[in-house]
């Protein structure tokens, strides 16, 4: 970790500093557009009905959210112009997950290799989600694979990337809830 100092303010500066905030992180000004995007109740009530049911007509949200087609038409329209909504998309029923196996792996990764591992496991069309975490971990990897025997080929080619120092896998059994 590197530490910085800077020099004193002379007292001109520090005066015309005084009248002025620093700028807030960039991750304070994206959660702050999001909230501001979900203005009320109505908001987050019609988003939690598109999150069970992306192909509702807004027709039958409207019927639902006890409000007029427009206004639902006008908030989807706003919400996705800010990007709050980013997108529709299909979920798979469990009949098709149970087809293969997906696999939660935590992957600890040697000091600057993150880049390298992260760029060889976006080349892997099995990998479904990639995130860097905190914890015990580096990053944790959804993975979907057909079979045992495919899921063993890939937790062992991603074992022997170049940086990883060790994987840890736990294989979904069954999913509780999903709101993705």
């Amino acid at each position: 970790m590197s530490t910085r100092s800077k020099p004193a303010p002379s007292p001109q500066t520090a005066k015309a500093g005084a009248a002025q905030k620093p700028a807030p992180p960039p991750a304070t000004v994206a959660l702050e557009r999001v909230h501001n995007a979900m203005r009320d109740q109505l908001d987050r009530d019609l988003l939690a009905l598109l999150q069970a049911n992306a192909r509702a007509s807004t027709a039958d949200l409207a019927r639902q959210l006890g409000t007029a087609r427009t206004t639902v038409l006008a908030r989807l329209g706003r919400m996705e112009r800010e990007g709050v909504i980013a997108g529709y998309t299909v979920r798979l029923g469990q009949d098709l997950r149970d087809l293969g196996l997906q696999a939660f792996v935590g992957i600890t990764v040697s000091p600057k290799a993150g880049r390298d591992v992260v760029r060889q496991l976006s080349r892997m069309p099995e990998v479904r989600q990639l995130c860097a975490v905190s914890g015990e971990f580096d990053y944790v990897v959804l993975l979907r694979a057909d079979s045992a025997l495919r899921m063993n080929t890939l937790l062992d080619e991603m074992g022997n990337f170049e940086g990883v120092v060790k994987t840890t896998t736990s294989v979904a059994l069954e999913w509780k809830i999903d709101r993705t």
